[in-house]
């Protein structure tokens, strides 16, 4: 008798075991038939938010191009009132072996800021070498990428490079600002 009873308890268990399990992998398929994608939306625990992380920081490429290329068409005119571009040349261009905008504005700013030829300065901060003539520039131009301080160092050792370096990122920053990044 009491083998009876023990095996009837545990086969009630394992039928409400299995019933549990079982229900709870069909709820997490979600419904299913006409109308299910109304009801899993109206279900929805998360608010039709993903939780696919790469999906929270994908960027549109695009947007970003066309964004650049928006805060370079105002920015031209502006850096050539300064006296940072000549008024044949183009942001588009002159930017155009940076990575970054801010690094090239700053380039700019230092170059002007301190009488070095900014051709000497792009070369050394992008490490790309052009077909621009490059035996005016003091200092040895670097093969690696530099930073711009270490850039102004080389070019112009007698200068405060750090000092430089930030008045050059400080007046990049708010050129960009002012054009709208």
């Amino acid at each position: 008798m009491k083998r009876h009873c023990f095996l009837a308890v545990m086969v009630v268990l394992l039928l409400s075991l299995s019933f549990t399990v079982g229900a709870g992998r069909a709820t997490a398929q979600g419904p299913a038939g006409a109308g299910a994608s109304a009801a899993a939306k109206d279900t929805s625990s998360h608010g039709g938010h993903s939780l696919n992380p790469i999906k929270w920081v994908k960027k549109d490429s695009k947007k970003s191009a066309d964004s650049r290329s928006e805060i370079e068409k105002k920015l031209t005119p502006k850096l050539q009132a300064q006296g940072l571009l000549a008024a044949n040349a183009s942001v588009t261009e002159t930017c155009a072996l940076f990575v970054a905008l801010d690094e090239c504005v700053a380039s700019l700013h230092a170059s002007k800021n301190l009488g070095i030829d900014f051709n000497c300065v792009r070369a050394d901060v992008t490490g790309v070498h052009t077909s621009v003539d490059l035996s005016g520039c003091n200092g040895p131009i670097g093969e690696k990428a530099q930073s711009l301080t270490k850039s102004i160092r080389l070019l112009k050792p007698d200068a405060d490079a750090k000092g430089a370096a930030k008045d050059a990122e400080r007046q990049a920053k708010d050129d960009l600002k002012e054009a709208g990044q």
